[in-house]
């Protein structure tokens, strides 16, 4: 986890204060304002004590009961501002660093999700986010008024006894490195709690993805286990937050108690010997006291800040983060292409120590089906990875109709290739919004155009509320082959010219994939389509096969070619279908 610098970091939380900067402003007004009547106070008090109960001045007694209660009626109306702009500003500054950090998200590469748990994604999103709320809007609140309350009770406690207010500054110096000190232990504390709570949310995340997988090894138990344990975690390192925070405030109130003290000795000398009213002592220790409490609560707002800073870090250490694969400045659309793409000697690896493929080529025609089959691992699917630059190969070209994939738009590039994968991921959503993911501008009439095209009309009509019908997380109401031929559907609405169909048909059964592939061929009519197809039964038509082995082209052909070749084709083949007819 990367260390940022306290006030950088503070101050570039601070930034998002400026399109709200008129409501906080009004709202700091309302703050001083807010913090300024409990410095009137012992003003009030004292003149209660030296001249309504020295002279028994009624007038002067109406007089100030009166200002009291002026004074509290404005404090509370002063109070609803402070506290209903600052929320306001606080919640809208939140909703801009989620949605930045949202937007951020949404472009960088592959790669940095391949890195990360989803879990931690989420917390990211969530949990750090909404840290920072404290950090910019609570603590701001609560700093202001402090900041006002301590201010103007040590102007007037230097106006009231200079002399007695330098002697109660001794305690300063300790208090500043007590803070210190703590600061630097919470934040360090305040990285644990958040990175226990994204264990917490990325273990959740996992349980309730694969709660099939728990129950059907009858796991919840050992589940529960991770979980407690993950729990307990999350709570020793609150605790031990807690336990600085507890620690800090009684420091800070001894160091108080000592100033208190001081003044309570040498004022009461100085009564005594006439240098001050009784009615100064009294304004004078309520001041300390108002001095004591300001002191106290920037030293838990600074602990505060740390522990929130350290959820700013974790969302710093996002935003900074630059996408390994980005859009070159000065990237052309790619216009309309007839699907000609050429794999010129590339390699690439996803880590230096495991290359995927090495020296790689490969020459696709416009309108020809070429299927990649290949042992698991071989880098079948780092190719179709390649092609719509969802990585970036580390040497060679990748061209489509002779024009270099990194010299154009991700999205003139991405708009003209379709993908099916292996497991569909339908949203939570309905039938007709999840087929118009394909094209959002397209007409009721094309959404059902495209779902007869994919053989999903019928079973789509047959639910109940038909293409309105919601299709649960991931699909979950629907099976696997009207899963799939959902997302044919909305590839089929794209209307691409290059299509990517990546074991599209390997998880389901037979009947299913009769269907489904059936649906494909009408897909792939026209369209240059790269296939991966770990069942070679449905790959013998395409017009090319390339087999592929440990990231290298070992044998291609059409299907009799390759049979007759007898190498590792045919033996891939052979054992294929030994277990079909065994099975």
């Amino acid at each position: 986890m990367k260390q940022y610098n306290s006030w950088q970091s503070y101050k570039r939380l601070l930034r998002f204060i400026t399109p709200y900067k008129k409501r906080l402003v009004v709202a700091v007004i309302c703050m001083a304002f807010s913090g300024a009547s409990n410095v009137v106070v012992p003003w009030l008090i004292k003149d209660v004590i030296d001249k309504v109960l020295a002279n028994k001045d009624i007038y002067t007694l109406n007089l100030i009961v009166i200002s009291i209660l002026v004074l509290f009626l404005l404090r509370g109306f002063f109070y609803f501002g402070e506290r209903y702009l600052m929320s306001f500003v606080g919640q809208r500054i939140v909703n801009d660093i989620r949605e930045k950090l949202y937007r951020h998200l949404q472009i960088l590469s592959l790669s940095y999700f391949d890195r990360r748990k989803t879990g931690n994604i989420m917390s990211n999103l969530t949990n750090d986010v909404t840290a920072l709320q404290t950090a910019i809007a609570g603590n701001l609140i609560s700093f202001v008024q402090e900041s006002v309350i301590l201010i103007g009770s040590l102007v007037s406690m230097l106006v009231l006894n200079w002399k007695l207010t330098l002697l109660t500054l001794v305690i300063v110096p300790l208090v500043v490195v007590t803070i210190n000190v703590f600061g630097k232990r919470l934040r360090r504390a305040g990285h644990e709690v958040q990175g226990k709570m994204a264990d917490i949310t990325a273990l959740l995340e996992e349980a309730i993805s694969g709660i099939r997988i728990i129950r059907s090894f009858n796991r919840e138990a050992f589940e529960i286990k991770r979980f407690v344990k993950q729990n307990d975690n999350n709570f020793w390192a609150l605790m031990k937050t807690t336990r600085l925070t507890a620690m800090l405030t009684p420091f800070i109130q001894f160091f108080a108690a000592i100033a208190i003290t001081g003044i309570i000795w040498y004022g009461g000398m100085s009564v005594i010997d006439g240098d001050m009213t009784a009615g100064e002592l009294i304004a004078f220790l309520i001041y300390a006291i108002n001095l004591a409490n300001p002191v106290r609560r920037i030293s838990e707002i600074y602990g505060d800040i740390q522990r929130s800073l350290a959820a700013a870090d974790r969302v710093f250490e996002t935003l900074d983060t630059e996408p390994d694969v980005k859009e070159k400045e000065g990237a052309v659309e790619l216009p309309p292409v007839q699907g000609h793409i050429e794999f010129d000697h590339i390699s690439f690896a996803y880590d230096a120590e495991h290359p995927a493929l090495t020296d790689f080529n490969l020459s696709v025609k416009p309108g020809q089906i070429v299927a990649l089959v290949g042992p698991s691992g071989a880098g079948k699917s780092t190719v179709a990875n390649l092609l719509p630059r969802f990585y970036d190969v580390t040497s060679g070209r990748l061209t489509i109709d002779g024009v270099d994939v990194r010299d154009v738009t991700f999205s003139s590039l991405r708009q003209q290739i379709g993908l099916v994968p292996q497991e569909t991921m339908l949203f939570n959503a309905t039938v007709r919004e999840n087929i118009l993911y394909g094209r959002l501008d397209a007409s009721d009439d094309e959404i059902v155009a495209a779902a007869k095209a994919a053989n999903a009309h019928d079973f789509i009509m047959s639910l109940p509320h038909g293409y309105e019908s919601i299709v649960g997380d991931r699909g979950s109401a629907l099976s696997g082959g009207q899963r799939q031929r959902i997302a044919i559907a909305r590839a089929i609405l794209k209307n691409p010219r290059i299509l990517i169909l990546d074991e599209a048909t390997s998880a389901l059964d037979t009947e299913s994939e009769k269907i489904v592939q059936a649906a494909l061929d009408r897909l792939m009519e026209g369209r240059t389509a790269v296939v991966i197809a770990h069942r070679l039964s449905t790959v013998r038509d395409a017009d090319h096969i390339v087999v592929i082995d440990h990231g290298h082209i070992a044998e291609e052909g059409t299907h009799e070619e390759l049979l007759a070749k007898k190498g590792l084709y045919a033996n891939l083949y052979a054992v294929q279908f030994k277990d079909n007819a065994e099975g």
